[in-house]
């Protein structure tokens, strides 16, 4: 039976566990196969009993879930921070936003404003309570576009055909969308920086090739590939 590393993993990853996959399966035969969700998602379909290998939540769940003994968190650990930001359309102005009132303006400029769920993905809930504290929730509301999880937040973005559209969802997947550029993080009265971990779950079937990948994460090797892809390590 071929060997398969199972991932589930929180949205924000799936450009740096992805781009680890040629490296997985010439170092221990494995191909990876991949879900990624909200973690809020992610972490149900875990308890659920969803087959899994490899699971990269958020620092303090991933610390919940090892104190249950339901993850070993040996073989991973850290895989960064990660901010919560504004995008545009590649090519498009970029708005300031670097305090409340100038977010509050940017947004009710756009036409269009894409996130994450707002009831189960870290951005999306964030981006709703920011909108929340800005009172603009009631006029914003036509023009919110919510997906399921930032990474198609951001595709749709990019696609968006109206006069003036932005996003706002985690830095990394700005970064993993190529037809969209970052403006930059939600200012510091609305910043929210999340912390991911890698654990291999405690019921694993490829075990050895599970803590391969997990250390691979999580190594002073991929300080730079982590970087690249919008994490602060």
């Amino acid at each position: 039976m071929a060997c398969v590393v199972k991932l589930l993993g929180a949205g924000a990853s799936q450009g740096i566990a992805t781009s680890f996959a040629p490296a997985l399966q010439a170092a221990t035969g494995c191909t990876l196969d991949g879900t990624f969700g909200a973690v809020g998602a992610m972490r149900e379909q875990f308890l659920a009993g969803v087959p899994c290998d490899v699971l990269i939540l958020t620092a303090a769940q991933i610390a919940a879930l090892a104190a249950e003994g339901r993850v070993r968190t040996e073989a991973g650990g850290p895989l960064g921070v990660v901010r919560t930001g504004i995008a545009v359309r590649k090519g498009d102005p970029h708005p300031p936003i670097g305090d409340a009132e100038a977010l509050a303006a940017a947004l009710l400029a756009a036409d269009e404003i894409y996130l994450a769920d707002p009831e189960r993905a870290t951005a999306g809930i964030h981006f709703a309570g920011v909108i929340a504290k800005l009172g603009l929730s009631e006029r914003l509301a036509p023009r919110l576009h919510p997906y399921p999880r930032g990474h198609f937040a951001m595709h749709a973005l990019a696609g968006s055909k109206a006069r003036i559209a932005l996003g706002c969802t985690q830095v990394t997947e700005i970064a993993d969308e190529p037809g969209i550029a970052l403006v930059g993080p939600l200012p510091k009265a609305f910043e929210l920086s999340t912390t991911y971990s890698v654990a291999v779950s405690a019921g694993a079937q490829s075990p050895d090739a599970a803590r391969w990948l997990a250390r691979a994460l999580t190594a002073e090797t991929s300080l730079a590939e982590r970087r690249a892809r919008g994490f602060e390590v």
